[in-house]
C-alpha cells in the first residue's frame, strides 16, 4: 500500500504497463494540482476551471474514441482507472470528465452525423469546447420518459420549448446534448450556448458537489437547426445508453473516494493516541479499518470485471447498475465509518472525509437513484417489473 493505493488482492498484476502509466500520470496530476487547491474550491463554491486544458492534455476527454478525431481511443480498464483517479481527488472533478466523455462525446459519436463528429470531437476532447447533457427535468428526475420538453418541426430545423435540472457543467458548456420529444418520441438535439431563447443559470446553495458547476438550462422558443438532429437518436433507449456509459465511469470513480477516506483515517488513526496507545490499536477501530479493506477490494474486482465485459462487448446495462449501486452505497458507508474515526476533527476541512461524504450524497441519487437500480436489476433476475 503506497501512494494512496490499495492493492489487497494483487490486481496490479492484471494490469498492463499502458493502463498503470496513464493511471499513475492521472494520480501524480490529482496529487500535485488538484488536493492542494480543492478544499479552497469546495468552500468557495467554484470549479477550477483552469485545470481543463491540463486534463485535455493528459488525454482524459475522449478517453475511449477513436484517436481519428483527436481522442485516445483506450480500453475501458484505462477509463475507469483514471476516474478513480479523479474521484480521489473529487467528485466534482470526476463529474466534468464523465460528463465530457460519456455524456457528451459518446452521444455526438454513437448517435451523430460523420459532420458532427467531425465539427465536434476534437474541439471537445481538447477542451475548447465544453458539453452537457440535459435529460432530467424539474417534474420528472427517475421517471425520465415522462419528460414535458418538447420539439416542433418547423422550415430548416426545430423550436424547443422546456426545462432541464441538475445539469453538470451547464453553464460552462458551448454545447447541449438535449433530449426532447419530436411527435412523442425522444430525440437528441445539439443545442449550442449561443442560440436565441436558450439560458443556463447555475444553481447555488449545494451543500454537496460544491466544486462542481451544476446549472438549469431552459429553452423559450429555440431554433435548433435541421444538422443539429442526432440523426441516429431515436427513443429513450438513446439518452439510457449515454446514462450506462456514465454509471460505468461513476462505479469506478467511487473507488477513489473509498481510497481517500480509507488512508486518511488510516494514518490518523496509527498516529492518534488514546489512553496510551495509538486508537488503530483498538477492536472497534480495526473492524471499522477492515470493513473498509474489504469493501474497497470487492469495488475493485467487480469493476476491473467489468471493464473486460465491456471492452469484450459482453456487458449488460445490468451489471453496470449493480456495481454503481453497490460501490457508490459502500463509498457512502465508509466515508462515514471515517468520520467517526476522525471524531470532532471528522467535520473539518483539514481532512477530506466529510467532503467525500457530501458528494457522494448527491452520487448515490444521480445516473439512477440506488432504489431504481435496485429495481432494474430485481427486474432482470425474476422477469416482473415492480416499477409501477
Amino acid at each position: 500500500m503506497k501512494n494512496g493505493t490499495l492493492d489487497y488482492y494483487n490486481i496490479e498484476e492484471l494490469l498492463t504497463e499502458e493502463e498503470k502509466l496513464v493511471r499513475d500520470s492521472i494520480r501524480d496530476f490529482v496529487s500535485g494540482e488538484v488536493l492542494p487547491v480543492i478544499e479552497k474550491h469546495y468552500r468557495e463554491g467554484t470549479f477550477p476551471e483552469y485545470l481543463i486544458p491540463k486534463l485535455a492534455e493528459l488525454g482524459v476527454l475522449g478517453i475511449t474514441l477513436p484517436e481519428k478525431y483527436g481522442c485516445s481511443g483506450m480500453n475501458n480498464v484505462v477509463y475507469g482507472l483514471v476516474m478513480q483517479e479523479l474521484e480521489r481527488g473529487d467528485s466534482g472533478l470526476r463529474s466534468f470528465v464523465s460528463v465530457q466523455n460519456s455524456l457528451v462525446m459518446y452521444p455526438v459519436y454513437t448517435f451523430g452525423s460523420e459532420e458532427q463528429r467531425q465539427k465536434w470531437l476534437h474541439p471537445l476532447s481538447s477542451g475548447e469546447k465544453i458539453g452537457c447533457f440535459g435529460l432530467t427535468e424539474p417534474d420528472y428526475g427517475s421517471n425520465p420518459a415522462g419528460m414535458v420538453t418538447k420539439a416542433e418541426k418547423v422550415d430548416g430545423g426545430y423550436v424547443l420549448n422546456g426545462a432541464k435540472m441538475w445539469i453538470t457543467n451547464g453553464s460552462i458548456a458551448d454545447v447541449a446534448v438535449v433530449w426532447a420529444k419530436l411527435d412523442g418520441v425522444i430525440r437528441g438535439f445539439l443545442v449550442e450556448k449561443d442560440f436565441d431563447g436558450f439560458s443556463a443559470p447555475e444553481m447555488k446553495g449545494k451543500h454537496s458537489l460544491r466544486a462542481s458547476i451544476t446549472s438549469e438550462l431552459i429553452f423559450q422558443d429555440v431554433f435548433v437547426p435541421e444538422e443539429n438532429l442526432l440523426p441516429g437518436s431515436n427513443g429513450l433507449k438513446s439518452p439510457l445508453m449515454c446514462l450506462n456509459q456514465a454509471r460505468y465511469s461513476i462505479a469506478w470513480g467511487v473507488v477513489g473516494s473509498m481510497l481517500a477516506v480509507y488512508h486518511t483515517v488510516l494514518d490518523y488513526a496509527k498516529s492518534r493516541v488514546q489512553f496510551s496507545k495509538p486508537i488503530a490499536g483498538y477492536q472497534l477501530i480495526q473492524d471499522k479499518l477492515v470493513y473498509m479493506v474489504t469493501e474497497i477490494t470487492k469495488a475493485q474486482l467487480l469493476n476491473f470485471q467489468l471493464a473486460k465485459l465491456k471492452d469484450a462487448g459482453k456487458v449488460k446495462h445490468t451489471q453496470i447498475s449493480l456495481a454503481k449501486r453497490n460501490n457508490v452505497e459502500k463509498a457512502l458507508e465508509i466515508a462515514r465509518m471515517g468520520r467517526e474515526i476522525l471524531g470532532a476533527n471528522g467535520i473539518l476541512d483539514e481532512y477530506p472525509v466529510m467532503r467525500h461524504a457530501n458528494n457522494l450524497e448527491s452520487v448515490k441519487t444521480y445516473e439512477g437513484t440506488h432504489e431504481m437500480h435496485t429495481l432494474i436489476i430485481g427486474e432482470d433476475i425474476t422477469g416482473i417489473s415492480a416499477f409501477d
